[in-house]
C-alpha cells in the first residue's frame, strides 16, 4: 500500500490566534509537517526560500508586504511552493489578481474544516475556489458570475477588437482551430495574433491570458454563437 505523501507547510499570518489554531489543526494531521510560521510578507518570502515548504499558507492582509504584493515576489523568485491564500472575506476580483500570481486557491478562515480537502487539492494540481476543488479555473470563475471583471474596456493595452475577441475565446477554451473556425480566419492568423497579445499584456500562458480577460470583462463573445464576420485584415 501506497505512503500517503507528507507536505511540508509554512503558515504566513499575522494574527497569533490564526496561528495557533493552524498549529494546533496541522499537529493532528499526521501527514503534514509545520516547517515555519512568518507575521508579515518579507518573512514570508524569506522563509520560502529558506525553507522550501510544499505549500504556503498566505494571509491577504500581511503587514509590511501585503498578500498581493507576497505573491508577485514569490512569483518572481519561480520558487516551487504552492500557496493557498487564507483570507476572512475576499472578492472575485481579487481571487483573480490572486491567481494571475500563482495562488492556487482560496480558503476562508471560517472554513477550516475544509483545510485538508483543500491541501490535498491544490497538491494534486488541482484549485480551490469556492469550497471545492476545480479542474478548469477559469469555467469556475465565470460561473461566479458575470461581474468579475473591473468592467473598465477603455484600457486593454492597445487590443484590438479581433485580438479582444481571441482573448475572449481562449477564455472559453478555444483551441486555436476552433478560434480559427469561428472567426472565419486561418489557424496561423490566430497564432500571430496570440504572439502579438502575448506580447501586449504580458502573459506567457492561456491560462494567465483567460485570468486577463476575467479580470477586465473581456467575455465579449461565444464559442456556443455564429460569429458575425470581419475583414480577414482585422
Amino acid at each position: 500500500m501506497a505512503e500517503t505523501p507528507k507536505y511540508r507547510i509554512l503558515i504566513a499570518d499575522d494574527d497569533p490566534i490564526v496561528r495557533d489554531v493552524l498549529r494546533v489543526y496541522l499537529a493532528q494531521k499526521k501527514r503534514f509537517e509545520l516547517v515555519g510560521e512568518a507575521t508579515d510578507g518579507h518573512e514570508a518570502v524569506r522563509k520560502a526560500m529558506l525553507l522550501k515548504p510544499d505549500l504556503l499558507f498566505l494571509d491577504m492582509l500581511l503587514p509590511r508586504l501585503p498578500g498581493i504584493e507576497t505573491l508577485h515576489e514569490l512569483a518572481s523568485l519561480t520558487l516551487p511552493v504552492r500557496t493557498l491564500v487564507l483570507c476572512s472575506s475576499i472578492s472575485k476580483r481579487q481571487i483573480v489578481q490572486a491567481l494571475q500570481l500563482g495562488a492556487r486557491g482560496v480558503v476562508l478562515k471560517d472554513a477550516m474544516p475544509q483545510l485538508e480537502a483543500a491541501i490535498d487539492a491544490v497538491m494534486l494540481g488541482q484549485y480551490w475556489i469556492n469550497g471545492k476543488s476545480v479542474s478548469n479555473i477559469v469555467q469556475e470563475l465565470r460561473e461566479l458570475g458575470a461581474d468579475a471583471g473591473s468592467g473598465n474596456r477603455d484600457h486593454q493595452l492597445g487590443l484590438t477588437a479581433r485580438e479582444i475577441d481571441i482573448v475572449s475565446l481562449v477564455a472559453q477554451g478555444g483551441t486555436n482551430k476552433e478560434i480559427a473556425k469561428h472567426l472565419g480566419i486561418a489557424e496561423d492568423t490566430v497564432k500571430r495574433h496570440l504572439t502579438n497579445i502575448f506580447d501586449k499584456v504580458g502573459t506567457s500562458t492561456r491560462l494567465e491570458l483567460a485570468l486577463f480577460a476575467i479580470d477586465r470583462n473581456l467575455i465579449t463573445t461565444s464559442l456556443s454563437e455564429p460569429s458575425i464576420p470581419k475583414s480577414l485584415t482585422n
